[in-house]
C-alpha cells in the first residue's frame, strides 16, 4: 500500500489571515472531540523530580533546583534511557554559553572554541540539533537568545556550515508558542534564506549545491574519488536541500501565520520546486534511496550530473548508500512512494551494526571505520542518527507504510542509548566504532568530551514519548514506547504556555490516576484511550505568555578588552582566575574550568572582579566546585563566604542578602540576591574549611538593565599593543591582550613563535602612557606536540632608551609552567612598556594566551 503523508501541498498554507492567527498552519490535524474531558485539575505529584535526579549517580552538575525549574521529567522501565535523558540535559549545561551582556546565550559545539568556530565558541553546524533540545526548556529566553545569536552577534557564523536553522526556529514556535518573539525573528530566517541562494544556489540546476565537509562529514565517500579527500566532491546532497526546503516552508507557515499572503506564497514555491528536485535527481530508484549527485565531472571519469557510483572508478557498483539519505524524512519531504529505502535501515547486511547505524552501508566498497576523525565512511555517527531517529518518527507518524514498525524505532533508540557510554558512565564524543562502541580516536582531550553536535532530548519527546507540537491548541500525542512496557511518563512540559504531562499505565498500578494513556494540561486529564496510540485533544484557549525576563551579567568577558577583569589572592598555576568569567560552567576536574586556591596556605582567599566601570548588581551567582571524595579533593566549597563592593574608597559587605542555598553547596549555583547596588569592584571572600581550599568554576553578577551598556574606557585610543620579534602564521600578538585565556589544542587564540629561527624571542606591551607594573602574568599554551612552556623567562621594562631587567621579588610558579598562568612580582617601576624574554625550550616553541600586566605587588 502505498504511504500517505499528511498535509503535504504546502499551498493549503496561504489561508486568510483569521485561518493563520487560529493557528491552522504547518499541517495540523483537527482536535479530536470524543478525547476531550474536563475535570478539575489533579493537584497530586505525577513524579518527583528530585527523586528522579537523585536516582542518578553520575552527576557533574548537581543544580537540582536549576534541572526542577527548567526541564521536562521522564520516568520508564528501561534504566539506560533514564540515565541518558537526564545526561544529555547536563550535557547541555556545559555547553550553554553566556557570551556578552548584549547578546545573551548561545551554545558551543566543542567543549572547547576552536580556530573554526564563530563568536563564543559556537559553530553552525549542529545548530538545528541543539535549537530542538533547547526549546523544550521551561526559560524561553535560552532558545530565543540563541535564535538571536545567529544574526545579532558580530562575529557569528550563520552559513559556516549546512543547517536548518529556520525550520529549527518555526520548531521553537510549535513548543513556546511565542508568535512576538517568532515575528522578530522572522527577518532572520528569510536573511539566513537569501544568504543560501547567493553563496550555494545553482540557478542553472534549481538546486543547492556544496560539499560533504561542509555537512559535517569530512572525508566521506564521494570526496574520497576525488583529488580532495577532505573537502571534495562538491554536489547536489539530500543534507542542504532538505534543510532549505524546510527553511523555505517554515518561512512561509511564519508568515501564512502573520497574515503575508506574498512571502507564503514565495516560499511555498520555493519549498514545493526543491521537493520536486530532490526526487527527480537525488532518487535512484534502482537502488531506491536518495543519493549524492557530483556537479562537476572529476578525475577517474565522474561526470558531472551522475549520482554516487553511477560513474567513476565504482561505476555500476549497487552501493553507496549513506545515512544521509534517510534526511528527507527528517522534514517530511519525500511524497508517497519512496518508502522501500528504509528496509536498508536495519538490515546488518547494509547498515545496522552493534553500536548503531553506519554512515555509510557495511557491503560498500569503500566502507572505513576510521580509527581517528575525520572520515565519515563508516563510523556511528551521533549527528546523523539522532536526524534518522527524527525521520523514522516523521514515517510513523504521518506516513502510512509498512517497512519499519516502532520496535525497530526503539530498537535503533536503544542503540544510540547504550553508545552513549565510557568507563561505565554517560558520555558522548565525536564518533564512535559502530561494532565496539569505543569513542577511541575521536575523543580529543579539551576538545571531543560531552560533545553536542547531535540530538536526544528531542527524540525521546517526540518519538519515544510522542509528544508532536503543533501550531494550534491541541495536544496531539502518538507515543513510539514498546508494546511491553507497562509505564511510563513526561511530566512537567512546558508547551504553549500550559504545563503538560502524558501518562502510560497499564493497569493503574504504578501511577495510580486510571489505567490507560492519558494526556494532561495544567493538572486536567484532557484525554484518555485504554491503550497506545494517537490522541489529540484540545488544551482550551492559549493563556497569556509570562514575559521573558532577561538582566544582563556584567561579570562575563569573552574577549571584550581589559575588562572586566578577575583577579585573586592567590591561584594555583593550573586554574586561572579567568575560568571564572568565560560564560560557561561544569565542575569536572579534566578538562578544568576552574579557578581554585589550592595550595595557598591561607585560611581564607579573595577574589576581585573590576568591571572598569560603574555597573549595577541585583544578583551574585557562585559555582563552587566539589571534588569530594570521587574527585580527588581536597578542593570543596567554602564553610563561608562574604560579597562586599567597593564603595568610597574602601570595601563594604553588602547588606540585605538573601542566599540560596543558606550555605554553600557545591556543583551548583549559590545565590545572593539583594537590593540593587552600583559599584565599580565586587569582591568575594572564601574562608577555606580546615585542611582544604575552595574553588569556583563561574562567577556571574546580574541587573536587569537596558542596552546599549557603556563600555570602560581602559587606555589611550589604540593601545595597549603588543608586538613580537616574530610571529608564527595563524598566531599575532595581539591576541594576548584580548582578555582570553585558552590552551586547548585547536585554539588560535595566542602568539606564537613556532618556526622562529631564534633562541629566544620577546613579545612586547605598550601601554601608550607611563603606568605603575608591578606583576605580570604570562599564560604559556602546552599542546603536547610543537609548542610548550619556555626553558625560561625574564620581564624587561623600558627605561628610558634602553631595555632593563625588572628586580624579580616572586614567582609562581618557580619554573615555567605550560596550561598555566605564570606569575612574575617585580620591584614596582614606572614605564610605558614592558616585555618578555622567552628562551625556547627546543625543539618546542613558545606560545603565550594571555599576557596580564598589573600595578599590584605580591
Amino acid at each position: 500500500m502505498p504511504s500517505t503523508p499528511v498535509s503535504r501541498d504546502l499551498s493549503a498554507l496561504i489561508f486568510a489571515a483569521g485561518l493563520a492567527a487560529a493557528g491552522l498552519v504547518g499541517g495540523c490535524r483537527p482536535p479530536s472531540p470524543a478525547t476531550r474531558e474536563s475535570p478539575t485539575p489533579d493537584s497530586r505529584a505525577l513524579l518527583d523530580h528530585r527523586a528522579l535526579l537523585a536516582r542518578e549517580g553520575w552527576w557533574d552538575n548537581r543544580d537540582w533546583d536549576w534541572y526542577v525549574g527548567n526541564i521536562p521529567f521522564f520516568d520508564s522501565p528501561d534504566s539506560a534511557i533514564n540515565t541518558t535523558y537526564y545526561y544529555r540535559w547536563e550535557l547541555l549545561t556545559k555547553h550553554l554559553t553566556y557570551g556578552s551582556p548584549a547578546t545573551g546565550y548561545t551554545f558551543t559545539e566543542f567543549i572547547d572554541r576552536p580556530f573554526w568556530s564563530g563568536a563564543f565558541g559556537s559553530i553552525s553546524c549542529p545548530l538545528g540539533h541543539q535549537m530542538y533540545e533547547a526549546r523544550w526548556l521551561r526559560d524561553r529566553r535560552i532558545v530565543e537568545d540563541f535564535a538571536r545569536y545567529w544574526f545579532e552577534t558580530p562575529g557569528a557564523e550563520p552559513r559556516s556550515y549546512s543547517n536548518w536553522y529556520g525550520d529549527a526556529v518555526w520548531a521553537s514556535y510549535l513548543v513556546t508558542g511565542d508568535s512576538a518573539f517568532l515575528r522578530r525573528v522572522l527577518p532572520h530566517m528569510v536573511a539566513q534564506y537569501r544568504g543560501w541562494i547567493a553563496e550555494h544556489w545553482d540557478a542553472a540546476h534549481r538546486m543547492f549545491r556544496w560539499d560533504g565537509m561542509h555537512d559535517g562529514m569530512e572525508t566521506n565517500i564521494n570526496s574520497r574519488q576525488t583529488a580532495d579527500s577532505f573537502a571534495g566532491a562538491e554536489g547536489y546532497r539530500p543534507t542542504l536541500n532538505s534543510y532549505l526546503f524546510a527553511d523555505a516552508r517554515a518561512i512561509a507557515r511564519a508568515a501564512a501565520l502573520f497574515g503575508d499572503s506574498t512571502l507564503a506564497r514565495d516560499y511555498s514555491a520555493r519549498a514545493a520546486d526543491l521537493r520536486r528536485r530532490v526526487q527527480e535527481e537525488l532518487w535512484d530508484p534502482k537502488r531506491q534511496f536518495f543519493l549524492h549527485q557530483f556537479a562537476h565531472d572529476e578525475a577517474g571519469g565522474i561526470r558531472a550530473g551522475s549520482r554516487t557510483y553511477e560513474t567513476g572508478p565504482y561505476a555500476g557498483n549497487p552501493h553507496g548508500r549513506e545515512l544521509i539519505g534517510y534526511v528527507p524524512w527528517q522534514f517530511e519531504l519525500p511524497d508517497p512512494g519512496y518508502e522501500a529505502a528504509w528496509k536498508f535501515l536495519m538490515d546488518p547486511a547494509y547498515f545496522m551494526a552493534p553500536f548503531g547505524p553506519t554512515t555509510v552501508e557495511r557491503g560498500d566498497p569503500q566502507f572505513l571505520v576510521a580509527k581517528e576523525c575525520c572520515v565519515w565512511s563508516g563510523n556511528a555517527w551521533p549527528y546523523a542518527t539522532a536526524q534518522t531517529l527524527t525521520a523514522m518518527a516523521n514515517l510513523l507518524n504521518d506516513y502510512r507504510q509498512h517497512v519499519v514498525t516502532p520496535a525497530d524505532y526503539f530498537r535503533l533508540l536503544t542503540l544510540y542509548t547504550l553508545d552513549q557510554r565510557k568507563d561505565g558512565r554517560p558520555y558522548i564524543a565525536e564518533a564512535a566504532d559502530p561494532l565496539t562502541g569505543s569513542w577511541a580516536g575521536h575523543d580529543t582531550y579539551y576538545h571531543s568530551e560531552h560533545y553536542f553536535h547531535s540530538g536526544y532530548v528531542d527524540q525521546i519527546i517526540t518519538g519515544l514519548a510522542g509528544l508532536r507540537p503543533r501550531a494550534d491548541d491541541s495536544l496531539e500525542v502518538n507515543p513510539l514506547a514498546p508494546a511491553e512496557w507497562g509505564w511510563f511518563a513526561l511530566d512537567d512540559v512546558a508547551y504553549r504556555g500550559r504545563n503538560v504531562a502524558i501518562v502510560w499505565d497499564r493497569d493503574g498500578s504504578h501511577y495510580g490516576r486510571g489505567a490507560g494513556l492519558a494526556l494532561y494540561a495544567d493538572g486536567r486529564r484532557i484525554a484518555h484511550r485504554d491503550g497506545l496510540g494517537r490522541i489529540v485533544a484540545f488544551m482550551g484557549p492559549a493563556p497569556a505568555l509570562p514575559p521573558v525576563d532577561r538582566p544582563a551579567n556584567f561579570a562575563v568577558n569573552n574577549g571584550r578588552g581589559a575588562f572586566p577583569a578577575v583577579t585573586a589572592s592567590y591561584s594555583d598555576p593550573a586554574t586561572a582566575p579567568e575560568y571564572l568569567i568565560d560564560g560557561n560552567i561544569w565542575y569536572h576536574r579534566s578538562p578544568p574550568d576552574r579557578w581554585t586556591a589550592r595550595g595557598s596556605g591561607n585560611a581564607a582567599d579573595t577574589v576581585v572582579l573590576d568591571f572598569g566601570i560603574t555597573r549595577p548588581v541585583e544578583r551574585v551567582a557562585l559555582y563552587f566546585l566539589d571534588d569530594g571524595p570521587d574527585g580527588g579533593g581536597p578542593i570543596v566549597p567554602p564553610a563561608g563566604y562574604r560579597l562586599e563592593r567597593w564603595r568610597d574608597g574602601r570595601w563594604e559587605e553588602i547588606a540585605s542578602q538573601r542566599r540560596v542555598p543558606a550555605t554553600p553547596e557545591g556543583r551548583r549555583a549559590n545565590t545572593a540576591s539583594f537590593p540593587r547596588i552600583e559599584t565599580s569592584k565586587l569582591r568575594v571572600v572564601l574562608t577555606h574549611r580546615p585542611g582544604t581550599s575552595s574553588g569556583m568554576s563561574e562567577l556571574e553578577t546580574w541587573a536587569h538593565a537596558e542596552p546599549p551598556f557603556a563600555e570602560p574606557v581602559a587606555a589611550p585610543a589604540g593601545f595597549p599593543r603588543a608586538s613580537a620579534s616574530f610571529t608564527a602564521e595563524g598566531s599575532a600578538p595581539a591576541r594576548v591582550l584580548d582578555g582570553r585565556v585558552a590552551y586547548t589544542l585547536y585554539s588560535s587564540n595566542r602568539w606564537s613563535a613556532s618556526g622562529s629561527p631564534n633562541a629566544a624571542d620577546w613579545l612586547a606591551v605598550d601601554f601608550g602612557a607611563r603606568r605603575r607594573v608591578a606583576r605580570v602574568d604570562v599564560h604559556f599554551v602546552a599542546d603536547g606536540r610543537s609548542l610548550a612552556a619556555p626553558r625560561a623567562f625574564t620581564v624587561e621594562w623600558r627605561d628610558g632608551t634602553r631595555w632593563a631587567p625588572a628586580q624579580v621579588r616572586r614567582r609562581l610558579p618557580a619554573a615555567p609552567q605550560g596550561s598555566a598562568v605564570n606569575t612574575v612580582w617585580i620591584n614596582p617601576v614606572e614605564t610605558d612598556k614592558v616585555r618578555i624574554v622567552v628562551e625556547h625550550a627546543r625543539p618546542a616553541a613558545t606560545a603565550v594566551t594571555e599576557l596580564e600586566i598589573r600595578g599590584d605587588g605580591p
